[in-house]
Protein backbone atom coordinates (compact mmCIF):
# COMPACT_ATOMS: atom_id res chain seq x y z
CA UNK A 1 0.00 0.00 0.00
CA UNK A 2 0.93 3.25 -0.53
CA UNK A 3 1.81 5.68 1.96
CA UNK A 4 2.71 9.07 2.47
CA UNK A 5 4.75 9.83 5.59
CA UNK A 6 6.00 13.43 6.60
CA UNK A 7 9.32 13.49 9.40
CA UNK A 8 8.78 12.45 12.76
CA UNK A 9 6.04 10.30 11.78
CA UNK A 10 6.37 6.57 13.18
CA UNK A 11 7.52 4.37 10.40
CA UNK A 12 5.45 0.82 9.80
CA UNK A 13 7.84 -1.56 11.25
CA UNK A 14 7.36 -5.34 12.51
CA UNK A 15 4.69 -4.18 15.16
CA UNK A 16 2.89 -2.64 12.59
CA UNK A 17 2.79 -5.31 10.15
CA UNK A 18 2.15 -7.74 13.22
CA UNK A 19 -1.22 -5.78 14.09
CA UNK A 20 -2.02 -5.72 10.29
CA UNK A 21 -1.49 -9.60 10.11
CA UNK A 22 -3.93 -10.05 12.88
CA UNK A 23 -6.27 -7.53 11.72
CA UNK A 24 -6.69 -9.04 8.76
CA UNK A 25 -7.60 -12.61 10.20
CA UNK A 26 -10.53 -10.75 12.15
CA UNK A 27 -14.02 -10.76 10.69
CA UNK A 28 -15.00 -6.83 10.25
CA UNK A 29 -18.75 -6.89 9.98
CA UNK A 30 -20.18 -4.87 7.29
CA UNK A 31 -20.53 -1.61 8.53
CA UNK A 32 -18.40 -1.42 11.34
CA UNK A 33 -16.95 1.59 13.67
CA UNK A 34 -13.64 1.18 14.23
CA UNK A 35 -10.49 3.35 16.56
CA UNK A 36 -7.49 3.10 15.55
CA UNK A 37 -5.40 4.52 18.41
CA UNK A 38 -1.76 5.91 17.93
CA UNK A 39 -2.14 5.50 14.32
CA UNK A 40 0.83 7.25 12.99
CA UNK A 41 0.85 6.76 8.84
CA UNK A 42 -2.70 5.22 8.86
CA UNK A 43 -1.92 2.05 7.67
CA UNK A 44 -3.71 0.21 10.27
CA UNK A 45 -6.99 2.56 9.91
CA UNK A 46 -7.02 1.91 5.59
CA UNK A 47 -6.65 -1.78 6.05
CA UNK A 48 -9.67 -1.88 8.75
CA UNK A 49 -11.73 0.24 5.84
CA UNK A 50 -10.50 -1.96 3.32
CA UNK A 51 -11.67 -5.00 5.48
CA UNK A 52 -15.08 -3.57 5.74
CA UNK A 53 -15.40 -0.80 8.10
CA UNK A 54 -17.49 1.78 7.47
CA UNK A 55 -16.50 4.74 9.87
CA UNK A 56 -12.75 4.49 11.09
CA UNK A 57 -11.26 6.99 13.54
CA UNK A 58 -7.68 7.45 13.58
CA UNK A 59 -6.42 9.41 16.79
CA UNK A 60 -2.34 10.54 17.67
CA UNK A 61 -0.60 13.04 19.86
CA UNK A 62 1.66 13.75 16.88
CA UNK A 63 -0.21 16.49 14.56
CA UNK A 64 2.41 15.26 11.92
CA UNK A 65 0.65 11.59 12.13
CA UNK A 66 -2.70 13.26 11.91
CA UNK A 67 -2.14 15.24 8.77
CA UNK A 68 -0.09 12.12 7.61
CA UNK A 69 -3.19 9.99 8.29
CA UNK A 70 -5.38 12.77 6.73
CA UNK A 71 -3.47 12.59 3.71
CA UNK A 72 -3.34 8.85 3.15
CA UNK A 73 -6.88 8.65 3.81
CA UNK A 74 -7.78 10.89 1.09
CA UNK A 75 -5.12 9.21 -1.07
CA UNK A 76 -6.74 5.84 -0.61
CA UNK A 77 -10.17 7.18 -0.67
CA UNK A 78 -10.72 5.79 2.38
CA UNK A 79 -13.47 6.86 5.29
CA UNK A 80 -10.75 7.49 7.93
CA UNK A 81 -11.39 10.54 9.96
CA UNK A 82 -8.40 11.81 11.89
CA UNK A 83 -8.35 13.63 15.18
CA UNK A 84 -5.09 14.84 17.38
CA UNK A 85 -5.71 13.36 21.01
CA UNK A 86 -3.49 11.61 23.77
CA UNK A 87 -3.91 8.59 23.67
CA UNK A 88 -7.97 7.99 24.16
CA UNK A 89 -10.57 10.07 21.08
CA UNK A 90 -13.03 12.56 21.36
CA UNK A 91 -15.15 10.65 19.21
CA UNK A 92 -18.46 10.04 21.02
CA UNK A 93 -19.70 6.55 20.91
CA UNK A 94 -18.47 2.93 21.27
CA UNK A 95 -16.53 0.95 18.62
CA UNK A 96 -16.80 -2.65 16.94
CA UNK A 97 -13.05 -2.69 16.61
CA UNK A 98 -10.21 -0.96 18.28
CA UNK A 99 -6.57 -1.36 16.99
CA UNK A 100 -3.03 0.14 18.80
CA UNK A 101 0.30 0.29 18.48
CA UNK A 102 1.12 2.41 21.34
CA UNK A 103 4.47 3.53 22.56
CA UNK A 104 5.79 0.87 24.65
CA UNK A 105 9.77 1.18 24.71
CA UNK A 106 10.70 1.79 28.73
CA UNK A 107 12.73 5.04 29.30
CA UNK A 108 13.64 7.20 31.93
CA UNK A 109 15.09 10.56 31.47
CA UNK A 110 17.43 10.17 34.77
CA UNK A 111 19.13 6.89 32.55
CA UNK A 112 20.34 9.15 29.95
CA UNK A 113 19.52 7.17 26.97
CA UNK A 114 16.96 8.45 24.48
CA UNK A 115 14.18 10.74 25.05
CA UNK A 116 15.21 12.69 21.85
CA UNK A 117 12.91 13.78 19.56
CA UNK A 118 13.10 10.60 17.71
CA UNK A 119 12.36 8.73 19.95
CA UNK A 120 9.47 10.00 21.23
CA UNK A 121 7.03 8.19 18.99
CA UNK A 122 8.40 5.12 21.49
CA UNK A 123 8.74 6.03 24.77
CA UNK A 124 6.50 5.04 27.62
CA UNK A 125 7.96 4.92 30.74
CA UNK A 126 10.01 2.91 33.40
CA UNK A 127 8.30 0.15 32.54
CA UNK A 128 6.93 0.78 29.02
CA UNK A 129 3.27 0.84 30.58
CA UNK A 130 2.45 4.23 30.09
CA UNK A 131 0.15 3.68 28.13
CA UNK A 132 -0.96 0.53 27.76
CA UNK A 133 -2.40 0.51 31.09
CA UNK A 134 -4.73 3.37 30.35
CA UNK A 135 -5.66 1.66 27.54
CA UNK A 136 -6.49 -1.58 29.22
CA UNK A 137 -8.92 0.27 31.83
CA UNK A 138 -10.46 2.44 29.13
CA UNK A 139 -11.02 -0.61 26.80
CA UNK A 140 -14.75 -1.51 28.52
CA UNK A 141 -15.98 1.81 27.40
CA UNK A 142 -14.31 2.02 23.67
CA UNK A 143 -16.02 -0.87 22.58
CA UNK A 144 -19.55 -1.70 21.83
CA UNK A 145 -21.23 -4.95 22.55
CA UNK A 146 -18.74 -8.36 21.15
CA UNK A 147 -16.60 -5.65 20.09
CA UNK A 148 -13.07 -6.58 19.45
CA UNK A 149 -9.67 -5.08 20.58
CA UNK A 150 -6.08 -5.47 19.50
CA UNK A 151 -3.23 -3.82 20.97
CA UNK A 152 0.49 -4.65 19.81
CA UNK A 153 3.71 -4.59 22.10
CA UNK A 154 6.52 -6.02 23.21
CA UNK A 155 6.61 -8.53 25.42
CA UNK A 156 9.41 -6.98 27.38
CA UNK A 157 6.63 -4.63 28.53
CA UNK A 158 4.69 -8.06 30.25
CA UNK A 159 2.03 -9.93 28.09
CA UNK A 160 0.73 -11.49 31.58
CA UNK A 161 0.07 -8.07 32.93
CA UNK A 162 -1.72 -6.81 29.75
CA UNK A 163 -3.83 -9.50 29.69
CA UNK A 164 -4.83 -9.94 33.64
CA UNK A 165 -6.01 -5.97 33.18
CA UNK A 166 -8.29 -6.95 30.54
CA UNK A 167 -9.68 -9.58 32.64
CA UNK A 168 -9.95 -7.61 34.79
CA UNK A 169 -11.84 -4.86 32.64
CA UNK A 170 -14.09 -7.29 31.73
CA UNK A 171 -12.83 -8.60 28.26
CA UNK A 172 -12.17 -11.95 27.10
CA UNK A 173 -8.26 -11.70 26.20
CA UNK A 174 -5.60 -13.80 24.99
CA UNK A 175 -2.56 -13.61 23.17
CA UNK A 176 -3.27 -14.26 19.11
CA UNK A 177 -0.10 -13.08 17.59
CA UNK A 178 3.76 -13.21 17.94
CA UNK A 179 6.99 -12.40 16.22
CA UNK A 180 11.24 -12.23 16.96
CA UNK A 181 12.67 -9.59 15.31
CA UNK A 182 16.22 -7.78 16.25
CA UNK A 183 16.73 -5.03 18.75
CA UNK A 184 16.14 -1.99 16.63
CA UNK A 185 18.06 1.53 17.06
CA UNK A 186 16.40 2.06 20.36
CA UNK A 187 16.27 -1.29 22.23
CA UNK A 188 20.25 -1.49 21.12
CA UNK A 189 20.80 1.85 22.56
CA UNK A 190 19.03 1.18 25.93
CA UNK A 191 20.36 -2.38 26.09
CA UNK A 192 22.16 -1.85 28.98
CA UNK A 193 20.39 0.22 30.77
CA UNK A 194 17.66 -2.53 30.11
CA UNK A 195 19.46 -5.57 31.52
CA UNK A 196 20.15 -2.69 34.46
CA UNK A 197 16.87 -2.69 35.17
CA UNK A 198 15.86 -6.21 34.81
CA UNK A 199 13.45 -5.93 31.90
CA UNK A 200 16.06 -7.78 29.86
CA UNK A 201 18.31 -10.94 30.67
CA UNK A 202 22.15 -10.95 30.04
CA UNK A 203 21.58 -13.82 27.36
CA UNK A 204 18.30 -11.36 25.97
CA UNK A 205 21.15 -8.22 25.48
CA UNK A 206 23.59 -10.96 24.07
CA UNK A 207 20.45 -12.27 20.93
CA UNK A 208 19.42 -8.60 20.62
CA UNK A 209 16.46 -10.04 19.97
CA UNK A 210 12.64 -8.68 21.20
CA UNK A 211 9.24 -10.70 20.85
CA UNK A 212 6.27 -8.86 20.11
CA UNK A 213 3.26 -10.03 20.71
CA UNK A 214 -0.90 -8.50 19.92
CA UNK A 215 -3.42 -9.61 22.73
CA UNK A 216 -7.02 -10.07 21.53
CA UNK A 217 -9.65 -8.65 23.80
CA UNK A 218 -13.71 -9.53 23.24
CA UNK A 219 -16.04 -7.43 25.59
CA UNK A 220 -19.07 -10.00 25.97
CA UNK A 221 -22.68 -9.21 25.11
CA UNK A 222 -23.87 -8.47 28.83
Amino acid sequence: MRLLRLPGVYRPRGDTELLRQALCAVSVPPGARMLDVCTGTGLIALTGARLGAAEVHAVDISARAVLTARCNGWLHRAPVRAHRADLLPRAAGRFDLVTANPPYVPYVPSCGRGGTRRTRTVDAGPDGRRYLDRLCEAAPRLLAPDGVLLVVHSALCGTERTVELLHKAGLKAAVVARRVQPFGSVLHERAAWLEEQGLITPAERRSAHDELVVIRGDLPTR
